[in-house]
């Protein structure tokens, strides 16, 4: 029997009414030597249910190797770690999940399979998510509540009403998760208006609503709809998420956010916030959107403007939403834990100096894979390549004569996302879809010249019919319209690289005597990516918004830390260590509903 059932339209938890005070915490984006303090925050914030979203591509990044469940990858520790703080866990389990993660939680291996379509009765997808639900899964039913733990309810697919409307699809999506042990409740969400509710739920199962405004109107619309189910805002927008080059950070009024819960709450809803802490988007596991016909990445910060900072900080948020859950339950707010109210220690504000490393081309060329040779360019899926860079080289002919030189447009036919090229080693420019120029004009004087471009995988593409799509050149490169031909593949996985053992990388040390939470900036710096001792930290941007990384006490150690930094653009001359985060110029007043919904 689960111990969340549904009565007369009323959610139970063992028999009596119950309301979820949940809020969101991904263990894949917090350090796991955080994970009890975090989790801690959100039990002091009144809420009895955390909710996770489970990242198949970070633990199984490469297609034939078995799933990673351990250190910060151990659903299970973090799981347990909630249980033992008295909080029930709504478990996500997708295989797509949105959540501004790269290709939405799915393995690039799997979706860069010729002819592929995610998220459809497709026999080559239903097999592998087959495959992994079977390692998945026992992570999960072994810590249900009916087996003594604290998962309460698992979640069919996710959002389906805004991708698709194959409702066979989505039964079986039901029919696998109960056949593998799942016996607690499962429902499924999507956003809150008609137009979701007609392509995602199951007329069985708890249909549930994601959105960030108008939950009254929401509450209404279920009870039209769905007059047999409870309403739980499985997603509450209580912030938002900021993409690279985007003018301010997005944040949202405390006080609003607030009353959008007390609205849902006084309706006789239940709410999970998303997030209630962000956490951090390490390494190169960010998402992307594709909107108004470019490519939008998300940032390595997933502040989301949550009650809980990304460092953990306690926020006006906070205390606002902890009125609220506490409110509801009928009871004052207690005291909060003394090491819960002081701020985060963090290191004394420095600045390192930064050694020069080697020209970039140098590094890529020494410490990349063996390169591939093809007629054409290939693109990531076609050499097998998740993240991080790939450089091409070629030889082609710019039109022209030595006493006339020609200008011509060097174009990329397809790129996605953001090309450097170089002209027998000269730095030309940059090519990419996130400011739309695909076409670079160059000079020539008719002889062969070494045409060598790097292109970076900004982020897949994690919402939308854009889903799964590949990176790198996929088309081709032309000079005028001629297509050129005769290309080497260099794969550099920079998400597998011991920078230790790259030479060439610029550098510091940082001597620290108590490791402490740090927000580290590189000024003078223009784009590129940092490791703390070995650890991919993500990527920085000199456009911003946001200008620090956030660096977690753990990866720290006393005596001497290095940094390594892999600069694709402007080397800087040193780097800072800054006592708190700098995620850009806040956004003034409310988020747009249009961001909400």
């Amino acid at each position: 029997m689960p111990l969340l059932s549904i009565h007369d339209a009323e959610l139970h938890r063992d028999g009596a009414p119950h309301r979820i005070l949940a809020g969101a915490v991904h263990y894949f984006r917090v350090h796991p030597d955080q994970w009890r303090d975090r989790l801690r925050r959100l039990a002091a914030m009144g809420a009895n249910t955390v909710d996770t979203y489970v990242a198949w591509n970070a633990h199984q990044p490469r297609e034939g190797e078995p799933a990673d469940f351990t250190g910060g990858l151990d659903l299970g520790r973090f799981i347990d770690l909630a249980g033992e703080l008295g909080l029930d866990v709504i478990v996500r389990p997708g295989p797509y999940i949105c959540a501004e993660w790269d290709n939405g939680g799915i393995p690039a291996w799997l979706t860069s399979r010729p002819g592929l379509r995610p998220r459809s009765q497709d026999a080559e997808y239903m097999a592998a998510v087959v495959a992994w639900f079977d390692e998945l899964l026992p992570h999960i039913t072994s810590r249900q509540a009916d087996a003594g733990g604290p998962v309460v309810a698992v979640q069919v697919e996710n959002e389906y009403g805004s991708y698709g409307d194959d409702v066979d699809y989505m039964a079986w999506h039901r029919r696998i998760l109960e056949e593998r042990g799942v016996t607690e409740l499962l429902f499924t969400a999507d956003g809150g208006t008609d137009f979701f509710l007609d392509g995602g739920p199951l007329p069985d199962t708890w249909a549930t609503a994601t959105l960030g405004s108008r939950g009254a109107e929401a509450i209404e619309i279920w009870r039209r709809r769905r007059p047999q189910d409870p309403f739980l805002a499985a997603e509450f927008w209580g912030g938002w998420f900021d993409h690279w080059g985007q003018d301010q950070h997005k944040t949202r009024d405390p006080e609003d956010a607030a009353a959008e819960v007390a609205a849902i709450l006084d309706g006789g809803g239940s709410v999970c916030l998303y997030m209630a802490h962000g956490g951090t988007n390490f390494g190169l596991r960010n998402g992307a959107n594709h909107e108004e016909g470019r490519l939008k990445p998300t940032v390595t910060s997933y502040d989301s403007d949550a009650p809980i900072a990304e460092d953990g900080r306690l926020t006006e948020k906070f205390f606002a939403l902890r009125r609220e859950f506490h409110g509801v339950q009928g009871r004052e707010e207690p005291a909060l834990p003394e090491d819960l109210a002081a701020p985060p220690a963090t290191l004394d504000a420095r600045s390192l100096e930064l050694a020069p490393g080697r020209p970039l081309l140098e590094v890529l060329r020494s410490a990349g894979e063996s390169p591939i040779s093809s007629p054409s360019p290939l693109s990531f899926g076609e050499v097998g390549l998740d993240a991080g860079l790939m450089l091409y080289s070629a030889e082609a002919v710019l039109p022209g004569r030595p006493e006339a030189p020609t200008q011509s447009q060097l174009g990329i036919i397809g790129l996605a996302d953001r090309a450097q090229i170089w002209l027998d080693s000269e730095y030309a420019g940059v090519l990419d879809d996130v400011t739309g120029e695909s076409g670079l004009t160059v000079t020539g004087t008719g002889r062969p010249v070494r045409v060598d471009i790097l292109v970076e995988n900004l982020g897949r593409i994690n919402y939308g019919p854009r889903l799964g799509a590949d990176k790198g050149i996929l088309g081709g490169v032309t000079v005028r319209q001629r297509m050129t031909f005769g290309w080497t593949q260099t794969p550099v996985p920079l998400d597998r690289w011991d920078p230790s053992r790259v030479e060439g990388l610029a550098h510091a040390v940082l001597d620290v005597e108590e490791p402490a939470d740090t927000h580290l900036a590189l000024p003078g710096s223009g784009k590129g990516f940092v490791w703390i001792n070995g650890f991919l930290l993500g990527r920085y941007w000199e456009q911003g918004p946001q200008q620090t990384l956030y660096v977690p006490a753990p990866l720290l150690r006393p005596g001497s830390n290095t940094i390594h930094v892999l600069e694709l653009q402007t080397p800087g001359a040193h780097l800072e260590l800054r006592e708190a985060p700098e995620l850009g110029t806040p956004s003034s007043g409310p988020i747009a509903d249009a961001e909400l919904t």
